[in-house]
């Protein structure tokens, strides 16, 4: 079964990224994991996504597009990437999630793909 994990970074996550004294340990931290879960053979896609602040929000309401820069909500923690694996069941899923190296006051979401019909 596939699951996705939604890796949910603080400021001081996205922070790293560009932090010329510790971008490439952070960076190495997930290439590491990305190459465990290739290795594992349960990697299925993944990305990371560029800050908050470069977000473009399209709402649909009334048979009208709103569009508006930036994230739909400020909150504490935003979606930084995300992994898709295929796994046995929802505890293998958490024991991947659990190695992301995510920074201290992210939080990883585990959510169950839908099965498109008929497959």
């Amino acid at each position: 079964m596939n699951y996705t994990l939604l890796i949910y970074e603080n400021s001081a996550g996205f922070a790293l990224r560009s932090d010329k004294d510790k971008a490439a340990a952070y960076g190495a931290g997930f290439f590491a994991y990305s190459k465990a879960l290739r290795d594992a053979g349960v990697f299925v896609a993944g990305a990371g996504l560029q800050v908050p602040g470069t977000a473009t929000t399209l709402r649909i309401g009334d048979d009208k597009r709103k569009v508006q820069d930036g994230p739909y909500a400020e909150t504490k923690e935003q979606l930084g990437g995300y992994y898709v694996i295929d796994v046995a069941n929802l505890d293998t899923a958490l024991e991947w999630a659990a190695r992301i190296p995510a920074a201290a006051g992210s939080f990883i979401e585990v959510r169950p793909n839908l099965v498109p019909p008929g497959a």
